[in-house]
């Protein structure tokens, strides 16, 4: 192998800043892929494993990162679905190909771990079913957030809930999450798209995104103020705050007939309080695991409309960092500041010529 180290942020304890070091790539076993990463999106779900929010970590020290771009440089045994130079998504989700065993890098004689897909690196040894192979008419950065993001946001407006033209739908929190699921609610002529955040910022940000509302969470009544604009309730929500209180809104404001979808994530054992007669009387209650999306079936969709005007990805992405200032990125996404943050691996000409909104 030509590449024998990258350098990764790594985990070593919770509630820590990452480490930024050199690893040494393990070699590729069956089933595995080493990709070149250019972009790689920051996640709040990332955020939650850095402060223990599922609780103990029994794989410190380990690397991070479950959404991004690159070019496979190397396959490993039984490789089939990809080949070198093909420009790829990379995502946590789960497409065809070979399901690969979890990796190890190491840091002098430390073992550092890594699961399926990790891309706070340079480089990355990846799970052939993680990666996706696309168009070279996408830009890399706008690729990105489509393994995570775009993967979710969008995969619960069009797979999980199947949203129909004219609808009104209440959005709780406008992460990348929350702020992909408005991008295509708009695609979809929703009527109403009401975003609700804690942040004004953000939801200024929503309203450029193609919300229609934007309530600010500040002690007010959340529930009546979801009635004022849609009467009766609204008929789909989504919580991708991961808030317990915004749940229970977020159950409480859609109609009879109406769907919410809990996206967000708890801390671990917190639990959220629910009035069973409003089930009996027809609301609906789901979850979902990455908008149940197909990564070759959907991700080629969103490449589309995004090639075709239809998808402005451009404007989920609000800020660029490197990987050495991957933990500024972090205490931004932290603080609200941010709408889908970018870490740029490389200097490369891969980049959308258009200038991301700033908030």
């Amino acid at each position: 192998m030509l590449i024998v180290k990258t350098k990764a942020a790594i985990l070593y304890k919770l509630n820590s800043p990452l480490i930024i070091d050199e690893v040494e790539i393990p070699s590729l076993k069956r089933g595995q892929v080493l990709v070149r990463i250019l972009y790689s999106g920051v996640c709040r779900a990332q955020y939650n494993e850095i402060i223990g929010l599922k609780g103990p970590d029994r794989y410190l020290p380990h690397l991070l990162g479950h959404e991004g771009s690159g070019i496979v440089k190397e396959i490993g045994p039984g490789v089939s679905k990809v080949k070198k130079g093909d420009y790829v998504v990379l995502s946590w989700i789960k497409g065809n190909g070979l399901d690969a065993l979890p990796k190890q890098y190491h840091r002098g004689k430390e073992i550092i771990n890594a699961g399926a897909v990790t891309t706070f690196s340079h480089y990355s040894v990846v799970s052939e079913n993680r990666v996706t192979k696309i168009s070279k008419k996408m830009p890399a950065d706008k690729a990105a957030v489509i393994g995570c993001a775009m993967a979710t946001g969008g995969g619960i407006v069009n797979n999980t809930l199947n949203v129909k033209k004219n609808s009104s739908i209440a959005i709780f929190g406008v992460g990348g999450i929350g702020a992909s699921a408005i991008l295509a609610a708009k695609l979809r002529r929703c009527s109403k798209i009401i975003a609700i955040d804690i942040h004004q910022k953000k939801l200024a940000f929503a309203k450029k995104l193609g919300a229609s509302h934007g309530i600010l969470v500040n002690g007010k009544n959340i529930f009546s103020q979801i009635q004022k604009v849609a009467p009766g309730g609204v008929d789909y929500a989504i919580d991708a705050s991961g808030a317990k209180v915004a749940m229970e809104t977020a159950f409480e404001a859609i109609n009879y007939t109406g769907t919410l979808v809990i996206a967000g994530n708890l801390a671990k054992d917190e639990k959220i309080c629910l009035h069973p007669f409003e089930l009996i009387k027809g609301k609906q209650i789901r979850g979902t695991w990455g908008g149940e999306t197909v990564p070759q079936r959907d991700f080629p969709k969103y490449i589309h409309a995004y090639c075709s005007g239809q998808l402005p990805l451009d404007k989920l992405i609000t800020h660029y960092f490197k990987l050495e200032d991957i933990n500024h990125a972090f205490d931004l996404l932290r603080n609200g500041g941010a709408g889908r943050i970018i870490i740029e691996m490389t200097e490369n000409k891969m980049r959308g010529n258009s200038n991301p909104i700033l908030i």
